[in-house]
């Protein structure tokens, strides 16, 4: 019988001072982590977990090594047009949906103009991407054929291109991917990760561009239907692998390829809180991490059914929580609010990584 290892960095630290050999720095960025949660499981259920510090990580066996290299290697920057996006501390991506029946905001931007002008303004409030939609997968969501979609997104891309914006598309479809990159997009963010078309693969390792890789379980018209899992982080964690794997065989580098949790896509309350509370166990996956938790009807469980608009708190509360993790992109609505709680953040632990000497 076989037994994996898994490994999630934890007991994080303000700052590595006085702790040479007792910490590690998570992916490059702003997080360092003293101990990691050592997750042995076979056939898809835990037999083991134990709390291994830094300086004990030498008792996990060779297993161990390959995972603690990518937990611990620098995410390279992505060169999108004229915007060069680092990883070394988490960036906002912003929603801008041309769809009209989208959970939160359908129908908000119906014009390319007004669109374009509500984009460039995302990005003057700190948004590093704008992520472009134009089609709606909330639960229960239908198709829309590709010429619409593409109607729909193409005039506002070929806005923001212009203006130099770094953008990404929101789409399944190979078609809507290649209309849009040719419009200007930069990244493709796929929430089927790149399983519902099957020419969606070849085409993006062709361009050569970056692209999300979403978890999901079922389809938007299904996937809240009833959702289950043994262990869903362990699961996530492995189906995003064989995605990754998949995308290496086909020629896409790793070093192009970013992970999604999927908040929301096929996944209870429950298995929601799972994957954000285990959010760093992904990093070994030597990927940069997206989550979009933004508006999420979790948040509205977790307060009194609170209605979408209500709903800036809890989102705040996710993004943080995923800075705190080390996650490199944060897909949010409310722009300059989380830029605004990033920034506190980061000026917390620019403070904390100030030599206390400097003081």
């Amino acid at each position: 019988m076989t037994t994996r290892l898994y490994l999630r960095p934890t007991a994080f630290v303000d700052a590595p001072f006085g702790l040479d050999g007792r910490c590690l720095r998570l992916a490059g960025g702003l997080v360092w982590f003293a101990a990691v949660e050592a997750i042995r499981v076979e056939n898809g259920r835990r037999v083991a977990t134990e709390l291994v510090p830094v300086d004990r990580l030498d008792t996990l066996g060779a297993d161990a090594a390959p995972i603690l290299a990518r937990l611990t290697a620098p995410r390279p920057p992505l060169i999108l047009g004229a915007r060069v996006l680092r990883f070394d501390q988490p960036q906002v991506m912003a929603i801008l949906n041309m769809t009209p029946d989208s959970f939160s905001d359908g129908g908000r931007h119906a014009a390319p103009e007004e669109a374009a002008a509500a984009a460039i303004a995302m990005a003057a409030e700190g948004a590093a991407i704008i992520d472009i939609g134009g089609e709606s997968t909330r639960p229960g969501a239908p198709p829309v054929w590709q010429d619409d979609e593409i109607a729909r997104t193409v005039p506002v891309i070929e806005r923001l291109a212009a203006a130099g914006i770094a953008l990404s598309i929101d789409t399944r479809k190979a078609a809507v991917m290649a209309a849009a990159m040719a419009a200007g997009a930069h990244v493709v963010n796929d929430v089927s990760a790149l399983t519902w078309d099957a020419e969606a693969l070849a085409l993006v390792a062709a361009a050569g561009c970056p692209v999300v890789l979403m978890h999901h379980q079922g389809t938007p018209e299904t996937m809240q239907q009833a959702p289950r899992y043994g262990d869903a982080l362990i699961e996530v964690y492995d189906w995003l692998a064989a995605r990754i794997a998949a995308c290496e065989a086909a020629g896409i580098a790793r070093t192009r390829i970013l992970v999604d949790p999927g908040i929301g896509f096929g996944k209870t309350l429950a298995h929601n809180l799972a994957l954000v509370n285990g959010l760093a166990l992904l990093h070994g996956l030597g990927c940069p991490i997206v989550l979009g938790a933004s508006r999420k009807r979790t948040i509205g469980a977790l307060s009194n059914e609170a209605p979408v608009e209500k709903r800036l708190g809890g989102s705040i509360a996710f993004a943080l929580a995923g800075a705190a993790q080390g996650a490199q992109w944060l897909r949010v609505h409310d722009v300059p609010e989380t830029v605004q709680a990033l920034r506190i953040w980061r000026g917390l632990r620019d403070q904390a990584l100030t030599p206390p000497a400097a003081l």
